[in-house]
């Protein structure tokens, strides 16, 4: 790749991820004297928030996932390469990919985290829902399933098609659960004929002691008993053993499955291995205050791969809000660094709240002090997920695409493609 000499004088910043940490900080690099590059293996920034709305064809993927290019074409300065990541040498400050080398003066490490199965074999059994291919994959399954029953002549078979199991309580899980339970009691039961989908028993399984344990105690069971009203079955201390292409076994339990979703768990990407350091039982990184790696000033980790207790003590969480902070941060603080300064106060996670919807008109807001559910919660929950996505056209996508759905409980992005 081939530069012009004063291109060449300005500083490298390499940022590895298009995912919310990394994005937020190639935008607050606009305008930096500097060469800023960003680094994905994909093409696409995904709002993952939304992901479970695509996986149950409430959405189609283009409504919440766009060209990372698209996303700071207006920065002239910032060059987006399709390139998988296989290591990084910190002695030389260089990053290497399948395809070449490339040098930083300044690297930001924004890989985020996949899905973990505790050590077992199960990804392909039980698909878990971080991407818009898992996403893809989750929908082709659950649109099967359904077709499958109909064609079915078996009984027993149809109810095994017809059973679904989510594994994992937390917010992913619930929502997963509400979207699938609205799937299957209000936009299905019309098109089929032979195999009724409201008789599709959905399972939520959860190790711990209740679903949403991050939320007070009040809105988790609020949120169990609003999926349970909605048909879906909530199972707690529930571990899962084993997990088979058509069934489960948790304990002395076991349990037929048409589809078995994934949602207990993450790990981080491999990224402390490429620095050479040691990441916690996640893979999570430790950083410093200023979220640059111990001994390597140079670079910083953001995002679900950074490990950081606040003043309190308590971890700060692997949200996109974090991630996002944590991204403007690094921008702001690499570019007072350009101009010989140092960012004059450590980064502190400013806590907007959590959210969790559960199904149609049903949501849990914890704000501070501020607790909303039901109607005035899906609400909220709704006006925060159109007003943080990226464009303005994907806002009134998004926001049409719900008020059909609301108002005539269509999915229309259910079309089964191989």
């Amino acid at each position: 790749m081939q530069q012009s000499s004063a291109a060449e004088s300005q500083p490298r910043i390499v940022i590895i991820g298009g995912g919310f940490a990394g994005i937020a900080a190639a935008q607050a690099l606009a305008g930096a004297d500097a060469r800023v590059l960003i680094l994905d293996s994909n093409n696409h920034h995904c709002f993952q928030p939304l992901l479970y709305q695509v996986a149950t064809a409430a959405l189609a993927a283009p409504e919440v996932a766009w060209p990372i290019r698209h996303v700071v074409r207006r920065q002239r300065s910032t060059t987006v390469l399709m390139l998988t990541v296989e290591g990084v040498d910190t002695a030389r400050k260089v990053v290497k990919t399948r395809k070449c080398e490339i040098g930083y003066d300044f690297l930001v490490v924004a890989t985020g985290a996949t899905h973990s199965y505790f050590g077992h074999d199960w990804a392909k059994l039980a698909p878990g829902l971080k991407t818009i291919s898992d996403a893809a994959l989750i929908r082709r399954r659950l649109l099967l399933a359904f077709e499958r029953a109909e064609v079915s002549v078996d009984p027993v078979e149809r109810e095994r098609l017809l059973t679904i199991i989510i594994v994992g309580g937390g917010p992913t899980g619930v929502e997963l659960a509400g979207a699938i339970a609205e799937l299957a009691r209000h936009t299905l039961p019309p098109e089929f004929r032979r195999a009724n989908p409201k008789n599709a028993r959905i399972i939520l399984l959860e190790a711990g002691p209740r679903i949403l344990s991050s939320f007070p105690e009040r809105l988790s069971e609020y949120a169990r008993k609003s999926l349970e009203r909605n048909g879906v079955e909530v199972r707690t201390a529930l571990t899962v053993d084993q997990v088979f292409e058509d069934r489960i076994i948790a304990g002395e339990t076991e349990i037929a499955a048409g589809v078995i979703l994934w949602a207990a768990g993450v790990r981080a990407s491999p990224a402390a291995n490429w620095l050479g350091v040691e990441g916690d039982h996640a893979g999570r990184i430790a950083v410093n205050e200023n979220l640059t790696v111990p001994c390597l000033p140079n670079v910083y980790v953001i995002g679900d791969l950074a490990f950081l207790t606040g003043p309190d003590g308590t971890p700060v969480p692997a949200l996109a809000a974090s991630a996002k902070q944590m991204g403007k941060y690094v921008g702001n603080a690499i570019r007072l660094r350009l101009l010989g300064r140092s960012p004059s106060k450590p980064f502190r996670y400013r806590d907007y709240g959590n959210l969790a919807t559960i199904g149609r008109n049903s949501a849990i807001v914890k704000l501070g002090r501020l607790e909303l559910t039901g109607f005035p919660g899906w609400l909220f929950w709704s006006i925060v997920h159109i007003y943080f996505l990226v464009n303005l056209r994907s806002r009134i996508f998004v926001a049409m695409s719900w008020i059909a759905t609301y108002l005539t409980s269509n999915r229309g992005a259910r079309i089964i493609t191989r």
